[in-house]
């Protein structure tokens, strides 16, 4: 008999189970950003300012190439998902184990490209010469760390996609705690700086992804991992790369327009650098609020669009758009109103308060805007459209803000135009996302239509 244990999405109410599942990865992304953050005062506070930036500074360098890979898990993911939809026990067996195997070799190719691509990055971003060394030094530690980053976010995606986000959860608490316990460890007694914390990061991981492997082995399902069984299938890896690889580039389209910006905002100065940096700090918070049920998007639509449940699909639409709209503006306004005291948590100056304030009162105060465009995005990949999601993000994102900046910012050179920039594009790029969907949706329901009709004329 076939065992297919989780959540069944395609079934019952759907806000209850949405909620549920989204929870848990809300506290997952709120644990990472303190985790975090206490990687760098850990590093800061006992080691000194240099380690602070050498650890700091390779932030968006590891983002932007991190992200295009992570990105891949998002086609393990909507592959499981709809496997599990369709009940095709063939497509589920060979999609959970050319994920893992893919995600170690995927793994293997960063830990290449982090020792010898390190120093030639790192110029390339003009990291400092007094930093450089501790920089290379620490993103090379780092990267020895892909393989099991990547095999736990990839076994982590196929536990969503059968509805399970509480034992992810369980196994980020513990590695998070690790990864504290061996910073300070390794940093205070051992005096061991920018390396103490990139071994932490190390253990750490490595401990979560034997954690969330153990899980898939133990599992009593079809979704659980056989070692033997354990080959890439090149229908699915190249399914998994015709999802996944569009969204990983559309991450990394924000880490590239994120530069470009930080670019301009260094224009003004250290001060509006601080307070920027403090701002979109608790922006970062405001945005992990919402994203789990953004997520909850991906696998809820994967599982119906496997059952060709398209009714249900627009139902998860709406849900999410409310759900991501609501711990937005939860989380924003009082961030907003309380916002002179929550920056004053990071800095005693004034003026980076008062700059820290124009990026909340224009860009945090209506993130969810942001969300309006990731919501369509998420359900149009799974139901197996990624690239116009992808070109749709590129284009706003990056292209339109570029031109803004060159064009408007350059001539208005003021803080308030410059931070526009996110909530215009973020507006108009939901807009289309959202005509994009109403497309598919149509499109899709008149193709199995047409099946269905094919079928019945070869039976008569």
């Amino acid at each position: 008999m076939t065992r297919y244990s989780g959540m069944d999405m395609t079934e019952g109410p759907l806000l209850g189970k949405i909620v549920r599942f989204a929870l848990p990865l809300t506290a997952s992304g709120v644990l990472q950003l303190l985790f975090n953050a206490a990687d760098s005062a850990v590093v800061g506070r006992f080691t000194g300012s240099q380690a602070l930036a050498a650890v700091g500074s390779n932030g968006p360098l590891i983002n932007l190439i991190v992200t295009l890979f992570m990105g891949l898990s998002i086609g393990t993911n909507v592959l499981t998902a709809q496997a599990l939809g369709s009940h095709n026990e063939k497509d589920l067996v060979e999609t959970v184990h050319t994920s893992i195997v893919a995600s170690f070799l995927f793994g293997v190719i960063l830990v290449v490209l982090g020792m010898f691509l390190a120093r030639p990055m790192l110029n390339m971003v003009g990291s400092p010469e007094d930093v450089i060394d501790l920089a290379e030094l620490y993103i090379k530690i780092y990267f020895l760390g892909m393989p099991s980053l990547m095999i736990y976010n990839y076994a982590s995606a196929i536990l969503r996609a059968v509805g399970d986000t509480k034992r992810p959860l369980v196994f980020m608490i513990i590695s998070g705690v690790v990864n504290v316990v061996l910073n300070i460890i390794l940093v205070v007694p051992f005096h061991m700086g920018v390396a103490g914390v990139g071994i932490a990061t190390i253990v750490s991981e490595t401990v979560s992804a034997v954690l969330v492997m153990r899980c898939l082995i133990k599992a009593d399902a079809n979704w659980r991992f056989d070692i033997k069984k354990a080959r890439i299938s090149k229908d699915k890896l190249l399914r998994m790369l015709k999802i996944g690889l569009p969204a990983g580039l559309q991450g990394a389209s924000f880490s590239i327009s994120n530069i470009l910006i930080q670019s301009s905002i260094n224009s003004f100065g250290s001060i509006t650098m601080a307070g920027n940096a403090a701002a979109a700090n608790i922006e970062g918070f405001c945005s992990v609020a919402a994203d789990g049920f953004a997520q909850a998007a991906i696998s809820f639509t994967g599982q119906c669009y496997g059952a060709k449940k398209y009714d249900r699909i627009d139902k998860i639409l709406i849900l999410t758009y409310i759900l991501t709209t609501a711990a937005c503006l939860c989380t924003c306004i009082p961030s907003y109103l309380l916002g002179h005291y929550i920056l004053r948590v990071f800095t005693d100056d004034i003026e980076v308060v008062k700059v820290g304030m124009i990026r909340l009162g224009t860009v945090c105060i209506v993130n969810f805007i942001g969300q309006w465009m990731g919501t369509p995005n998420n359900v149009a990949r799974a139901m197996g459209y990624s690239s116009f999601p992808m070109i749709n993000t590129i284009f706003f994102v990056c292209v339109v803000r570029v031109i803004w900046i060159m064009t408007v910012f350059r001539s208005r050179p003021s803080l308030r135009i410059l931070y526009f920039s996110y909530p215009m594009t973020w507006f108009i790029a939901a807009v289309v996302a959202l005509i994009y969907y109403l497309h598919i949706r149509k499109k899709v329901r008149e193709m199995d239509s047409g099946s269905g009709t094919e079928k019945a004329s070869a039976s008569a």
